[in-house]
């Protein structure tokens, strides 16, 4: 596969050249026997127009040669010329050093401006752990498996092709959500009248680092992905906009005033009792998990990381706090795991004294977001934390007042030379051109430099984003044939899929010990 960096330079140049030379003409009359590819590096692409082949004359091939050229010099300080973070000569830094400060240790402090390039690349590693969720997601309800994960968890990263050594991490457990409440752009059915589940959604999974991966990064990680909505941004306007006690359904909770946006907290608390997948709550799979986890590796160096993009931000900060709150991350011998949550792209989840008491609970939150995403705007469109402290203060007992939590690192999408900057909302709240701002932010009025060599095209995914001199096409990733196989007899049909695993035989005593079991799960 090309580098970023061939994709840029090749593509930029021939833009140019284009325009200038003939600007009605097409792309492939640069060359009529040798068509110009992504795969193409610079020198490749040079060689093609100045193939004697080419129908292009002399003096024109001389002008795009020198074009290129200058288009190659000017895109050097994109890729190579990257501002020095104070700590980068520090040359045996490593993760499993520094791995507290990177998890928040100290808020972040130091770290965002410039930015880290230690915690850019753990930014980017659990952002990608968010974006799986949407790869492996089943989007289609003309599938009979919509709603649910298209790969079984023991395949997960290597069906999505994310490569071990930078992903070294276990999947042990996926998590599900009941339909049954008032968030319908959250969940997708299948039309098909027998379906894997009517009531259940897929919501994400907890995964563990291997012995490999833990000794690189420092400590034994437990990892919690949660799904998020990429397609559609109705589900900002299906919030009731409500806020209501955390405490709410018997959750324990000692302050009632600790209030969540009422949607978030329902999705998070209900279950189906006459669905498989559902009949245990989100919010009891992860507990369940995290403890099993937990006690399976009782003298090691432990941390919990939790993360999300969209909606997911929303159950991860909620679900961190939950654990933070129930003491559950304090092992058996008094130690305090810590819990970080990088959240992407997230809206507000609570009020202010959720805020605070999340905070006072020692719960570490990073919100990345684009400064143009309409999300992390919402709920609390007017009473939020951008107000004077007496007026918020005034505002605390109404039922629409809401704060964000933890530290914010605003990035805008106006900074790169890759994107349109006329994206629309859509656009804007995509995860993948996140993580391209991301690798190429290093600090407040620092240039666009991307750091890690991540390919752009990877913003055009799920969106159209990229500005079209790119020439990569919008919403490019698509299941081979819509999921339809060719059977034996030469009908294409839809295959049967694994079925998923539900919940683990050991829950029921996880449920005890957490006090969480009722008379129907005994």
């Amino acid at each position: 596969m090309a580098s970023a960096t061939s994709i840029s330079y090749t593509l930029i140049g021939f833009h140019k050249t284009h325009k200038e030379s003939n600007p009605k003409s097409t792309i492939t009359q640069y060359t009529k026997t040798k068509p110009i590819t992504l795969s193409m590096t610079f020198q490749e692409a040079k060689k093609t127009v100045m193939s004697p082949t080419a129908t292009t004359t002399a003096a024109t091939t001389t002008t795009r040669q020198q074009t290129l050229e200058q288009e190659q010099e000017a895109m050097q300080h994109i890729y190579r010329k990257k501002p020095k973070h104070p700590k980068e000569h520090h040359s045996k830094r490593r993760l499993r050093h520094v791995w507290r400060e990177i998890q928040g240790e100290s808020d972040w402090a130091g770290l965002l401006d410039p930015i880290d390039p230690i915690l850019r690349l753990e930014l980017i590693r659990y952002g990608e752990m968010a974006q799986a969720c949407y790869d492996a997601f089943d989007f289609d309800p003309f599938s009979k498996y919509c709603g649910s994960c298209r790969f079984t968890r023991r395949n997960f990263f290597s069906s999505l092709g994310m490569p071990h050594p930078r992903h070294g991490y276990t999947v042990t457990r996926y998590l599900y959500a009941t339909a049954n409440i008032n968030l319908p752009n959250f969940f997708r059915q299948s039309r098909w009248p027998k379906m894997w589940s009517k009531n259940a959604n897929w919501a994400g999974y907890v995964a563990v680092s291997d012995d490999e991966m833990s000794k690189r990064i420092g400590r034994r990680d437990v990892a919690v992905a949660w799904r998020g909505t990429v397609t559609h941004l109705e589900w900002v306007a299906d919030l009731m906009d409500f806020l209501k006690p955390f405490s709410s359904n018997s959750i324990p909770c000692l302050d009632p005033s600790v209030k969540v946006e009422s949607g978030f907290l329902d999705l998070y608390n209900e279950k189906d009792e006459n669905c498989g997948y559902c009949k245990y709550s989100a919010r009891e799979q992860i507990l369940t998990e995290i403890k099993r986890l937990l006690e399976m590796y009782p003298n090691e160096e432990l941390s919990i990381t939790i993360t999300g993009h969209s909606l997911g931000a929303a159950l991860a900060i909620l679900s961190a706090y939950d654990i933070v709150e129930t003491g559950l991350n304090v092992v058996a011998d008094s130690r305090v795991v810590p819990v970080s949550v990088f959240s992407f792209s997230g809206p507000r989840v609570g009020n202010v004294r959720f805020k605070e008491r999340l905070e006072n609970l020692g719960l570490k939150v990073l919100r990345v977001l684009n400064v143009h995403d309409m999300v992390p705007k919402s709920p609390g469109l007017v009473f939020n934390e951008h107000l004077p402290a007496a007026v918020m203060k005034l505002a605390e007992g109404l039922p629409w007042s809401y704060s964000h939590v933890g530290v914010e690192l605003a990035l805008d999408h106006k900074n790169s030379p890759f994107l349109n900057p006329n994206g629309d909302a859509i656009c804007a709240h995509n995860l993948e051109a996140l993580l391209h701002l991301i690798d190429g932010y290093h600090g407040k009025g620092e240039r666009f430099v991307l750091a890690t060599g991540r390919d752009p095209a990877l913003v055009n995914k799920a969106c159209d984003f990229l500005k079209d001199h790119y020439l990569v096409p919008p919403n490019w990733r698509q299941n081979e044939n819509k999921g339809m196989v060719l059977s034996h007899d030469g009908r294409w049909v839809q295959p049967e899929r694994p079925k998923l695993d539900d919940h683990p035989e050991d829950m029921h005593h996880h449920l005890k010990q957490l006090g969480l079991a009722t008379s129907y799960d005994i």
